[in-house]
C-alpha cells in the first residue's frame, strides 16, 4: 500500500514553510494586485477591475517579482509575520483561508496540479481587468466590482 506524504499546508504553520513553499501558496488569481477601497468609517474593502502596471495579463503574475515594491509604494509584500495585512486578501486566497484556519479551495493548483482550475472556477482576473495608467485615482470608485468575494 502507498501512502502519500502529508500535504505541507495541512502539517505547517505558515510561519514554519520554507520560501518555496510559501511561495507555491500563491494560485495565481491575480486578485491581490487589484486596487482597493477602503471606507474608513465602516472598514469596509472594495475591489476594483483596476489592476497593478506590472500584472502580466497573459501570465496573470507579476511581471517584476523580484523588484515590485521598489517600483510600487503600494505593494503589499505578505510575509508570515504580517498576517493583519492579510485582511486585503479575498476570502478565496490560500494565505488569508490558512491563516484563519480554513482549507485550500478545491481549484488550487496544489490540490488540481493545473493553473487552469483557477480560471475554469472564475476566480482569475485575467481578461476582466484595466490597467491603471488608464484611469486616475479620482475614478476608482466607478470601477468597483462585485465578482470578489471579501
Amino acid at each position: 500500500m502507498v501512502t502519500e506524504a502529508p500535504q505541507f499546508w495541512n502539517t505547517k504553520l505558515l510561519v514554519d514553510m520554507t520560501q518555496d513553499e510559501w511561495e507555491s501558496l500563491c494560485d495565481g488569481c491575480g486578485r491581490c494586485c487589484l486596487h482597493k477601497l477602503e471606507d474608513i468609517d465602516t472598514d469596509l474593502v472594495f475591489y476594483t477591475n483596476v489592476i497593478c502596471h506590472l500584472f502580466d495579463e497573459r501570465d496573470c503574475r507579476c511581471s517584476d517579482y523580484p523588484h515590485r515594491a521598489q517600483k510600487v509604494k503600494d505593494c503589499l509584500l505578505l510575509n508570515p509575520a504580517n498576517e493583519s495585512q492579510f485582511k486585503w486578501l479575498p476570502t478565496s486566497c490560500a494565505y488569508r483561508r490558512l491563516a484563519e484556519g480554513k482549507p485550500l479551495e478545491w481549484w488550487h493548483p496544489l490540490l488540481t496540479g493545473s493553473q487552469e482550475t483557477v480560471r475554469a472556477a472564475g476566480v482569475s482576473v485575467q481578461g476582466r481587468t484595466i490597467c491603471e495608467t488608464k484611469v486616475t485615482s479620482d475614478q476608482l470608485e466607478n470601477h468597483i466590482i462585485s465578482w470578489i468575494d471579501f
